[in-house]
């Protein structure tokens, strides 16, 4: 695909396949900010406060594996003192533009590193756009890397070692891409007990997951006191296609899609005896 060209999804939904993977952030945020894509400064609270409660249900401190990672935005977030306007202004600024790949990296080496928190913990990216989760690995935020589409093939043998370590997984932008295909693999692997943070568009039905994540031991409860807006709708024909699927996922769509955002749930799952 070439830079600059959206597509859209038969839901309805823009697609924008050209940022996902491309060897660097920079064209990812520049598209999303006009969008105001705003879901990971939701989540980040709430999956520091999840990670602590896990942490503090395990006796120590807690690995994260993060699922369609993209370029380690939740991981930056989680373990850096950063918010997301920042890494907006750190990726579309002019200081930025002109610089390669590699000199990207070695200026967000020192960026991410500079901003560690105290608190920061292990942190591991699935994602299937290799790129992304190189650069992701390359300048810090990643402990761990993998490129694996689980909702076609098993999962290698080091991912499975990696899921064995991990407490929490976090999720902010990938169900409906991914499915309880991919929750049944990652689970299967658990050595531990695991954890669940799932952000989920209103669109999209999460009752199949939930349903796999019961059978694997764990319950799931819905955030009902709120939605968290995703982004702005690219256009009209975007809109009216999150609202005919909301009304198709049994929900109401005013005030919200209709008001021209995207909206999601929040989904905590945790072993029942937890």
């Amino acid at each position: 695909m070439t830079a600059g060209r959206i597509s859209t999804a038969a839901s309805g939904k823009t697609r924008f396949d050209d940022i996902y993977d491309a060897p660097d952030p920079r064209a990812y945020f520049r598209r999303l900010a006009p969008l105001d894509y705003e879901i990971p400064h939701h989540a980040q609270e709430v999956f520091r406060r999840t990670r602590t409660e896990r942490a503090a249900a395990a006796g120590g401190p807690v690995t994260v594996l993060d699922l369609c990672c993209s370029y380690g935005i939740n991981a930056a977030l989680l373990n850096h003192d950063l918010t997301l306007g920042d890494l907006y202004a750190h990726y579309t600024g002019p200081e930025a533009e002109e610089l390669t790949t590699a000199e990207l990296v070695e200026r967000d080496k020192a960026f991410y590193a500079a901003r560690r928190r105290a608190d920061a913990t292990p942190a591991i990216g699935l994602d299937t756009a290799e790129n992304a989760v190189r650069y992701a690995l390359a300048v810090g935020l990643l402990d761990e890397a993998y490129a694996e589409n689980l909702e076609r093939v098993p999962p290698s043998t080091a991912l499975g070692r990696a899921v064995a370590r991990t407490g929490l997984i976090t999720v902010t932008g990938g169900i409906g891409y991914i499915t309880h295909r991919t929750f049944d693999a990652l689970l299967g692997c658990a050595r531990t007990p695991l954890w669940v943070s799932a952000f989920v568009l209103r669109t999209v039905a999460y009752g199949p997951i939930a349903a796999g994540l019961a059978a694997h031991g764990l319950g799931t409860e819905q955030d009902l006191s709120r939605t968290y807006p995703q982004r702005l709708f690219s256009d009209r024909a975007e809109q009216r296609g999150a609202v005919e699927q909301v009304r198709l996922a049994g929900g109401d769509p005013a005030g919200l899609e209709t008001e021209g955002r995207y909206h999601t749930r929040l989904y905590q799952s945790r072993p029942y005896r937890d």
